[in-house]
């Protein structure tokens, strides 16, 4: 079918070996025999909405030159690539490959994201894989938004019943691990002309690490490319040749357009790689990239996120073997030309009115803009087209929020010093008075700040894994340390073995830190379980579990207003020092 603003497809057959972008549909070689006419199944596919119901803005909201996303928008794009027949309609499953909520706009995230789950309903959803995000607020959770029922705490919040996914969850590699089964369930299977198509969801291995502890608590993660193999095996027992696998894992291309395949890398190629030959199509996502690839004799794919495009996939499956012999796919742009879906303005109004009190409610202001963006903190090398290469490190809007949090609990656990990750960061604050909307675009995570106990030495770790890692913690005022330019990085075997810390210089209200002192320290509850790679905190004791991160930060708005860029002098390096 023909849609406006199609681009060229990308095709796969059985004996391509590379990760390469294709024009032309390759078919199995035995399909040169006399065979009835195959089936013509289209997927529609998505990933990384995160709950982005209204057109997300800035560069957020543009994709290949296009101003595109909106989930009213989205719909009428889905309705209308399904086509227009009875039997177009009939041959076409949407999927998607998770984080469709979590780390959600206010408008969803205020009511934990059940409207984005409705929408989902509203638009034809039929399965997904869940993503690292859906597990932002655990498991049960996660069920909830599967099985429908109010918030055990908030109840229905805008009054009406919540009935949960019309669509279902896939988790075949997140598991309980006390009984080893899946959280839910692992596969899904959809039968048209009498052929089944089974769909594997799954998520990235590394869950864990980039989400609260509390989120993963009771879980396990598995391999993906071995999970998909076990799964597959299992299918093709129940007489399942056309598998199709959504993953919330992905790559990137070094340059290359909307359905392109340039340069392609990433861990989605490794996976790709391992997977049994009988697995035919990867919906991936979780890098937020689009591309259009064959690897290893699969269609993988990726439609950016926020839902700015769909990726539209034909697939022919031969009668008679069950199986698919072509796949091609094409990223389509979510344009705002076309006519928006009714329905789901209904539900966006609906939703609006009951958060418009809240949303709309000043809790600070600032003197200036606050930014998210990193100072360069120390040269690190060059590139391979010799340009130079920076750890980054510190940020106004980084340090304000160091500052919130220390706080916060400076009184009541008795912190000297609070230290955050640069990525629960996620948006800059511009001069003026600032809304709770506005803050809560910050930190958006509803983290819990925990308070506890770490000795000097583990203070000195916790700085060296910053550059294991390339994540330099924004700290509070009370902190003030130098970096050794010419230092070394531990690696992530050994993180205290670094030299990157000048011993010595690591200061807490201006009285040097000592290996064997104990301090009171407060971070949010993804790094105190060992988030974005500081396992040193896990280490911490006498934890106390405090307020949510947002409700420190807004608190702190409405306490220093006007609120001002902080220096960026809590961090030297040996080239700032001068000599004694």
């Amino acid at each position: 079918m023909s849609v406006p603003g199609m681009r060229r497809r990308a095709a796969v057959g059985l004996a391509a070996l590379a990760a390469t972008a294709f024009t032309a549909v390759a078919v199995h070689p035995d399909q040169a025999e006399a065979r009835p006419k195959p089936i013509d199944v289209k997927l529609l596919a998505i990933n990384d909405f995160h709950g982005n119901l209204e057109p997300p803005t800035g560069s957020s909201g543009t994709i290949d030159g296009q101003f595109a996303g909106g989930a009213a928008y989205l719909a009428a794009h889905l309705d209308a690539l399904r086509g227009t027949t009875k039997k177009e309609r009939d041959h076409t499953v949407t999927v998607a490959a998770g984080d469709l909520i979590g780390a959600s706009p206010l408008l969803s995230a205020a009511f934990h994201d059940e409207p984005t789950i409705e929408e989902m309903n509203l638009a034809g959803l039929e399965f997904t894989s869940v993503g690292n995000h859906e597990f932002d607020e655990g498991a049960t959770e996660l069920l909830r938004m599967q099985n429908g029922g109010c918030h055990p705490v908030d109840g229905c919040a805008d009054g009406t019943p919540f009935k949960g996914a019309e669509f279902q969850y896939l988790s075949a590699n997140a598991f309980k691990t006390a009984t080893g089964k899946p959280l839910l369930p692992p596969y899904g299977i959809k039968k048209i002309d009498g052929v089944k198509i089974g769909f594997i969801g799954m998520t990235l291995e590394g869950t864990p690490q980039i989400v609260s502890q509390q989120g993963v608590a009771g879980l396990s993660f598995a391999d993906e490319a071995d999970t998909a193999n076990k799964y597959a095996r299992i299918l093709r027992k129940q007489g399942v040749e056309a598998i199709v696998v959504l993953l919330h894992e992905g790559g990137v291309q070094n340059g290359g357009g909307i359905n392109d395949c340039t340069g392609f890398s990433g861990p989605i190629v490794d996976i790709a790689n391992r997977m049994d030959p009988s697995i035919d199509v990867i919906v991936s996502g979780h890098t937020h990239a689009a591309y259009n690839c064959n690897i290893n004799g699969k269609l993988v794919t990726s439609a950016s996120s926020f839902g700015r495009l769909v990726t539209d996939i034909d697939l022919k499956i031969d009668r008679r073997s069950r199986d698919i012999v072509s796949a091609s796919a094409n990223n389509v742009v979510v344009t705002r030309t076309i006519d928006p879906d009714e329905a789901t303005n209904d539900l966006i109004t609906r939703y609006k009115t009951a958060l418009g009190p809240v949303a709309d409610k000043v809790v600070g202001e600032t003197t200036g803009v606050l930014t998210k963006t990193q100072e360069n903190l120390y040269q690190t090398g060059v590139d391979v087209n010799g340009k130079p290469t920076y750890q980054t490190g510190e940020s106004p809007l980084g340090n304000v929020i160091a500052d919130a949090q220390l706080a916060a609990t400076d009184n009541e656990q008795n912190a000297v010093a609070a230290f955050m990750n640069p990525g629960g960061v996620r948006a800059d604050l511009d001069a003026g008075p600032v809304t709770y909307a506005e803050a809560f675009t910050v930190q958006p995570f509803a983290n819990n700040l925990v308070t506890l106990d770490l000795t000097g030495a583990q203070l000195y770790c916790m700085l060296e894994q910053q550059f294991t890692t390339a994540k330099v913690l924004y700290a509070s005022s009370t902190v003030h340390y130098v970096v050794d330019v010419n230092g070394t990085t531990a690696p992530a075997a050994s993180p205290c073995t670094g030299t990157r810390v000048v011993r010595g210089s690591l200061t807490i209200n201006g009285t040097p830190v000592t290996d064997t002192a104990t301090y009171r320290v407060t971070v949010n509850n993804f790094l105190a379980g060992g988030g974005d790679g500081f396992s040193v905190l896990t280490g911490g004791t006498n934890a106390v579990t405090g307020l949510i991160d947002l409700d420190a930060f807004t608190a702190y708005l409405t306490e220093k207003s006007p609120v001002s860029a902080p220096a960026l002098d809590r961090i030297q390096t040996t080239a700032e020092v001068p000599a004694a």
